[in-house]
């Protein structure tokens, strides 16, 4: 059963969210230990998925409604069978995603196909559905938002001081979702939608869409050039991130360099009914952290919110950020001074030209064709199958009365 949450007329104790708290970590496989809190052994990818695992139920509780609505027809109307793929006329469009409309509701039914919950994003935020217009099918999705304000494998291989992040962060994305879907991920196309970040047609839409737009916490205007964006691997570390290049005139470019990995914390397994609890126990007692993601604070404000009501409950407030999922970090260059620019030692991007059209060809040519070659299965994909795998998941998280099975 889900974890039941006091009413708002309740005031919640101490021992309530304590409780609440490290029931939920336990189920995670945290080792709690004297009111000691150890993180999970991980040796290999399954174990990161079952860490993920609450997560993912709680999730798809938020979703099952609309999946029920909207699975059926979406997958069988925008997911590819084998059949109606033609490498030869592959030609895809990016498109923005709007919440409102077949755009964020297609974008929304393709993150169930993670193994990793996707986040919502904070902040700013550009969406993008790759479409093979030869066909009109879905190949992948492309979710860029907020960067963390401290990452240190990035901050130091930037250069960064506190000044320089603070002034040119604005200028920095996040690659939160990146990949395709069946049967377009056996096709190496997780590959070029990664490429595809260090398009020219990436950071023109940037610009588009953030110039004269004032900052939310510092109220400036600053210059709309996108230079650089980061993206991480789900599961440790990345067989589709690593070697993503382009080739032209015989001037091999690497798209994406792995710069390190991360230090194992986060806020994922902290479940949403627990980051309610913790809210609304913030709120009873006037903090201000409790409703603090109205104001910019994006990513960040989930970790004070934790860290918070640590501290208020006695405990130290790093060992249950710490879930031990060091992941790989990968970034997309987009200037070659992109460096200079972020440390503030020039004032102006020099951009790399690399048109979607021209690594679109590179692509097909180079690896998309001979990869439909080698593998003749990929004519056999139904995409009606995905629909049926994802219902069966979706039953398999609830019992008969629809609530939430741990």
């Amino acid at each position: 059963m889900g974890i039941k949450l006091p009413s708002l007329s309740e005031k919640i104790t101490k021992e309530q969210i304590k409780d609440k708290l490290f029931k939920s970590l336990e189920d995670q496989g945290y080792l709690i230990l004297n009111d000691q809190i150890r993180s999970p052994l991980l040796t290999s990818k399954e174990d990161v998925r079952r860490l993920h695992l609450q997560q993912k139920r709680s999730r798809h509780m938020e979703d099952i409604n609309f999946f029920n609505e909207y699975g059926n027809y979406l997958i069988n109307t925008y997911f590819a069978n084998g059949y109606e793929i033609d490498p030869e006329r592959f030609e895809p469009e990016l498109i923005p995603v709007s919440s409102n409309d077949w755009t964020g509701r297609l974008f929304r039914i393709a993150t169930l196909l993670w193994s990793v919950p996707v986040s919502k994003g904070y902040g700013r935020r550009m969406r993008f559905l790759v479409i093979d217009k030869s066909n009109d099918k879905l190949a992948g999705i492309i979710a860029l938002g907020d960067p963390v304000f401290n990452l240190k494998v990035r901050d130091d291989y930037i250069g960064w001081n506190a000044q320089d992040r603070k002034e040119r962060l604005f200028n920095v994305m996040d690659a939160y979702v990146l990949g395709a879907i069946p049967p377009y991920n056996q096709l190496l196309v997780g590959k070029y939608i990664a490429g595809i970040l260090s398009t020219n047609e990436i950071r023109d839409y940037f610009r588009e869409k953030y110039k004269d737009k004032q900052t939310i916490i510092q109220r400036k205007n600053k210059p709309s050039d996108l230079v650089l964006i980061t993206t991480t691997s789900a599961l440790g570390k990345s067989s589709v991130y690593n070697r993503v290049y382009f080739d032209r005139n015989g001037h091999r470019r690497l798209l994406m360099d792995k710069i390190g990995f991360t230090a194992g914390f986060g806020h994922f397994h902290v479940s949403e009914d627990v980051f309610r609890l913790m809210r609304q126990f913030l709120s009873e007692r006037n903090e201000k952290y409790a409703s603090g993601h109205e104001f910019g604070s994006g990513p960040n404000w989930k970790m004070r919110v934790i860290k918070k009501t640590m501290e208020l409950l006695g405990y130290s407030k790093t060992p249950v950020l710490q879930h031990g999922i060091k992941r790989e970090v990968f970034i997309c260059p987009l200037a070659t001074n992109f460096k200079e620019y972020l440390i503030g030692h020039v004032s102006e991007p020099m951009f790399i030209n690399m048109p979607i059209q021209d690594y679109t060809e590179y692509f097909k040519e180079r690896f998309l064709i001979p990869r439909f070659q080698r593998k003749p299965e990929v004519r056999l994909h139904v995409a009606n199958n995905i629909y049926l795998s994802l219902l069966d998941e979706f039953n398999g998280f609830v019992d008969s009365d629809g609530e939430m099975v741990y």
